[in-house]
């Protein structure tokens, strides 16, 4: 039968426990200096060699080289056995299923009795605090008074729940989580023994996965060489879940600009099609923080795409560095709250409106009807007075003549940064709205706006927001400015100098994606 690749790859030396040098250093110490206590406790995260390095332990104690620096030596017959888990010396108890007084008096019965094969009967009590305060009082004297040929390793991932007695009691050493260098430098090498071939960026995104532990890292690795596809980062991302989901994407989108009936209908897409509350708050919180790290100017690879790096880029631009840890501290309560509720999708709905609520007033729900702004916003809109453009020399009075269309455009791009302060002054929601915009083209008297998706574009086109900003733009400019809304899938809204800036193959550059073959 196959062996698991964390078993498999056990350390069977000192020098290849990976992360835990501090400790490695002191039991190495003590056994080449004949100095093992009969005590110990290690504490630490799940996964970083707790028992791994109990088990060295005892088969270090038991090597006959007679060189006690080379030990273990792996060539002995007890190494050997213990290698092939046959030592009859090694006594591995699980706590969490010998929690009670009577199992730990069974011990001491039998701790009595000499080695089988070994100079030391070495007992390793896994998960230890699980044991019932009986049965630590019943450990306790065993402790105190063990005899000459026992050595007891208390290995526990919540050493606070141990009692004070029986900490006293034992040489205490605490395993850290694993760096994820580290973690990608054994798995690497790991890949390349057992001819994997695995891309440099999944090794890091199944290190980061993990959250320090090795063994899980190796586990997600075992996992990945079992599906019998090519691993690459996208099978990586379906595998772990760990993909960044449309459905996130879409209800952070909705949520920067406060269009609470979109944010709720993707909650309840994405539980609809089987996500699970916690597990989809736990994407949103994830996808929130490489947003705020975006923000900050620090270096997280979190194994997204190109695609969804500028995405994000774009969003961590709409929204303060104070609203966004905000809005992360609410998403994360409902990832971490482990209560049960009769509607499971109530407190991911109820963040969502909070969250919208911390951004600013949300969005209104639209009526069938074409409603009258005054009617739907919350907030009016203040009056912005359009100072009408002076009759030119040879207009009729009362009649101007028409706006200069270079001149309009021209000073579109120059008060662009004017107009977004002055709607982030009166509409906060409106003005994030703004910023995402990607392209911005006008002809005439008409402005553009381009956006990424149809929930930008859309919001952007409801009545009052148009009207609002068109109020604003007008009184700045000093024109009448009408402005349409647009999907632009246009990546580089750079206009070489060759073409007219506000000609129709600038129009088609920005707003529609196209691209210059030639120029003739």
């Amino acid at each position: 039968m196959p062996q698991a690749l964390y078993s498999k790859w056990r350390p069977q030396r000192w020098d290849t426990v990976i992360g835990q040098d501090h400790v490695i250093h002191t039991l190495r110490n003590a056994v080449s200096s004949d100095r093992v206590v009969h005590a110990y406790l290690f504490s630490g995260p799940r996964g970083t060699g707790k028992t791994t390095t109990a088990r060295l332990l005892a088969k270090a104690v038991n090597c006959l080289d007679p060189d006690l620096s080379v030990r273990p030596c792996n060539q002995c017959d007890h190494c050997l056995a213990l290698n092939q888990g046959r030592f009859l010396d090694l006594i591995e108890i699980d706590a969490a299923s010998n929690t009670s007084v009577d199992d730990v008096r069974d011990l001491r019965e039998k701790i009595n009795f000499s080695p089988n094969l070994g100079r030391y009967k070495v007992y390793v009590i896994d998960e230890v605090h699980m044991l019932s305060n009986a049965a630590f009082n019943a450990l306790l004297k065993t402790l105190e008074e063990p005899p000459g040929h026992a050595i007891f390793i208390l290995a526990t991932t919540e050493a606070q729940k141990i009692p004070a007695t029986v900490l006293s009691r034992c040489q205490r050493h605490e395993f850290r989580r694993i760096k994820i260098s580290d973690i990608v430098a054994s798995l690497r090498e790991m890949a390349e023994n057992e001819n994997l071939q695995v891309p440099d960026d999944v090794l890091e995104l199944i290190a980061r996965q993990s959250t320090g532990s090795l063994r899980d890292a190796i586990s997600l690795l075992d996992q990945l060489s079992s599906t019998g596809e090519t691993i690459d980062l996208a099978l990586t991302q379906t595998v772990l879940g760990t993909a960044t989901s449309q459905a996130v994407m879409e209800l952070i989108a909705a949520l920067l600009v406060c269009d609470q009936p979109t944010g709720l209908d993707q909650i309840h897409r994405a539980l609809d099609a089987g996500s699970d509350v916690r597990e989809f708050a736990r994407q949103i919180v994830a996808y929130l923080r490489r947003v705020l790290l975006m923000q900050m100017g620090a270096e997280d690879p979190g194994g997204e795409t190109p695609e969804i790096e500028a995405i994000m880029k774009e969003q961590a631009g709409q929204i303060t560095t104070p609203d966004l840890i905000s809005v992360i501290r609410i998403f994360n309560s409902v990832a971490a709250d482990t209560r049960s509720k009769w509607h499971p999708g109530l407190p991911l709905e109820i963040a969502f409106l909070e969250a919208c609520e911390k951004l600013g007033e949300g969005s209104p729900v639209p009526e069938k009807s074409n409603p009258r702004p005054e009617q739907t916003s919350k907030k009016s809109p203040p009056r912005i007075e359009i100072p009408q453009p002076r009759a030119e020399q040879g207009s009729l009075e009362g009649n101007p003549a028409p706006p200069d269309d270079d001149r309009i455009a021209s000073k579109i791009n120059q008060i662009w940064p004017q107009v977004l302060t002055s709607v982030r002054k009166e509409q906060p929601n409106l003005y994030g709205l703004l910023n995402s915009c990607q392209s911005r083209h006008s002809t005439g008297s008409v402005l553009m706006l381009g956006f990424a998706s149809d929930i930008l574009k859309n919001q952007m086109a409801k009545q009052e927001n148009t009207e609002f900003v068109e109020r604003v733009v007008s009184a700045i400019v000093g024109s009448s400015i009408e402005v349409r809304s647009t999907i632009t899938s246009a990546k580089n809204t750079d206009i070489p100098s060759e073409v007219d800036g506000d000609g129709m193959v600038a129009s088609a550059l920005r707003d529609m994606g196209g691209e210059i073959v030639d120029i003739q």
